[in-house]
């Protein structure tokens, strides 16, 4: 277990590179400034993206440059940290990318239909409205980034040869569904279904909407009781930071996935135990608040276990250099 006097301690022999997840943070800032700089006439807001990008590149060198100075594990997190919260303002990003091409919600919600019957995410909370239930789903969908920092912190503590590790894996596995969300504009329920309303829904018509988001960005409120308290929460991150974007796969259920997996890598059986129904609740969540199709929480599920054992399995040396 990592101390107080460890975290503080300064390192003999300091990293002088860039941390692996830094190093995935600036790949995927040139490879969308390139998109950026070939799209710019279409872009909607160029400049503000391109400010983006210098100010993470600026805050990245800058706490290395810290961290050169001050050689500790303390700094060392605070690198990390950074890059998660950076993470807020690349998500909505990926709507500024992907708002110049033609949505494509017509054929999830006809894919949807045909594998299913109806619509599970209609359905789901229809069926089921009571204060109980929704609280369950709408605490469920919350713990999404305490889930990712309770992992974390937990590797850092208890775990600390593999902390680089594993907060690598979530990093880099975050930016790899940003490369999808970039070239594959699907909004998901809560806006397609806001613009098509129940009565097209009901007799299994799913009209394409060409690049009706480009310019629209309202959606359905979240079904279920709006007297709960987690039903509050969960509405009013929605109002602060939800875009048109990112619903194929579920990011949410991807990286959640990851994150159950790391538990069972770390060999906590109790972690393990006492973190899987917040799990399960995060990914009913999902398609309860209308957030994702289900078969968007499916491919997020296998997804992220194909993301995890990949990033795994390229990951090993990491472990032998801290040993």
């Amino acid at each position: 277990m990592t101390t107080i006097k460890e975290i503080f301690k300064l390192e003999k022999n300091p990293r002088k590179g860039l941390l692996p997840l830094e190093w995935a943070t600036l790949i995927y800032l040139v490879l969308t400034l390139l998109w950026v700089l070939f799209s710019y006439t279409k872009m909607v807001n160029p400049h503000s993206m391109i400010e983006l990008r210098i100010r993470i590149l600026v805050t990245t060198f800058a706490i290395w440059i810290v961290y050169r100075l001050l050689p500790c594990r303390f700094i060392e997190m605070i690198r990390v940290l950074v890059q998660m919260l950076f993470l807020a303002q690349w998500y909505p990003d990926t709507y500024e990318l992907n708002r110049i091409l033609p949505n494509l919600d017509y054929l999830f919600a006809s894919w949807e239909q045909l594998i299913f019957g109806f619509q599970p995410a209609l359905v789901f909370a229809k069926h089921l409205p009571w204060m109980f239930v929704s609280e369950l789903m709408h605490f469920g969908y919350f713990m999404y980034y305490p889930m990712i920092a309770i992992v974390c912190v937990y590797y850092y503590f208890i775990n600390y040869r593999e902390f680089e590790r594993c907060s690598f894996i979530i990093i880099t596995a975050f930016f790899i569904y940003y490369i999808i969300f970039d070239v594959l504009p699907v909004v998901g329920p809560t806006f397609y279904y806001n613009v098509i309303g129940e009565d097209s829904i009901s007799k299994g018509i799913f009209p394409h909407l060409g690049d009706y988001f480009n310019t629209h960005t309202d959606c359905l409120p979240s079904p279920g009781n709006p007297n709960g308290f987690f039903y509050h929460l969960v509405e009013d991150a929605r109002a602060q930071g939800e875009r048109p974007t990112a619903a194929f796969p579920s990011s949410h259920v991807g990286i959640s996935t990851i994150c159950m997996l790391l538990i069972l890598h770390s060999r906590n059986k109790r972690f393990f135990w006492w973190m899987l129904p917040v799990y399960a609740l995060l990914c009913m969540g999902t398609v309860y608040i209308q957030a994702h199709y289900m078969i968007d929480a499916i491919a997020g599920f296998i997804t992220g276990a194909i993301f995890y054992l990949i990033l795994l399995l390229s990951t090993r040396h990491m472990i032998a250099i801290d040993g």
